[in-house]
């Protein structure tokens, strides 16, 4: 069985405060949930910050968690209301099918590799001078900085993981909607050809996270973005298997959960 969490974070909390800042310790905090290993449990989590004053703590699991830990350091222990919702996951797998539309939202780390590297890392550095005999040097995995490249990134891999992204609906498009390329020449006089129309995603948040592990050792160091839009699912298989296995690099580090909503107006 797969289940959903979403626990609610006190940012005032001194513990609060280093979760929120340390994709690592809230690794160790989300893992200190669950009474499997990091071997035998695959696990999935996402913060999301939209309001400061009341983060939340998304995560999915195979087993079913107790986050009273993270209650009791980093929640409102004795507050009224629900501090962890824990939700079996199953429902919704049930209704992924073939052409069935979602709101979501996705955080992940957009990455290319490339063997060359502009200004390499002393790291990557070291790598590329030891390899003396100009032997084929194995790809760098950089993450893309710029929205626009973020973006592509997104729209280029989502038939891969069993779903599309609709054309707007809005005209003009809303600010902020993934943006066409037009195909005709500058100097034509003819109207562009929109071959590619907006799409139904926009980036939310883009951050840059840098940490050590246990206070020491090389820094970790990874771009983040998160995806919000509309989607419609194509290949129910790859889509779940997405759903359940994330997407992308840094799921340890808060990324890959692609989460679902009904769309607005639409009652399931």
């Amino acid at each position: 069985m797969t289940y959903l969490s979403r626990i609610r974070i006190n940012p005032l909390r001194a513990q609060s405060r280093r979760l929120l800042s340390n994709p690592r310790a809230m690794h160790g905090a989300v893992m200190g949930g669950l009474p499997g290993t990091a071997d035998t449990e695959r696990v999935l989590w996402r913060l999301d910050t939209d309001n400061p004053h009341r983060p939340h703590l998304f995560v999915l699991t195979r087993s079913k968690p107790d986050w009273t830990h993270v209650i009791e350091q980093a929640g409102w222990p004795d507050a009224d209301g629900e501090h962890a919702a824990v939700r079996d996951y199953t429902p919704l797998l049930g209704q992924i099918a073939a052409g069935r539309e979602f709101a979501f939202r996705l955080t992940a780390s957009p990455v290319q590799n490339t063997p060359t590297p502009h200004t390499p890392t002393p790291t990557q550095s070291t790598r590329l001078t030891a390899n003396t005999d100009n032997k084929r040097v194995r790809g760098f995995r950089l993450g893309h900085r710029t929205a626009a490249a973020q973006l592509d990134w997104f729209l280029t891999r989502t038939q891969r993981w069993g779903f599309d992204i609709p054309a707007s609906r809005t005209d003009p498009p809303a600010p902020g909607l993934a943006q066409p390329r037009l195909d005709t020449p500058p100097e034509s006089t003819a109207p562009p050809t929109d071959t590619h129309p907006p799409r139904e995603v926009r980036i939310t948040d883009r951050q840059r996270h840098s940490f050590t592990k246990n206070g020491q050792g090389p820094r970790v160091t990874f771009q983040s973005a998160t995806f919000e839009g509309r989607l419609r699912v194509t290949d129910p298989a790859a889509f779940t298997a997405r759903l359940l296995d994330g997407i992308g690099p840094s799921k340890a580090y808060g990324c890959g959960l692609l989460t679902l909503a009904p769309l607005p107006g639409r009652k399931d």
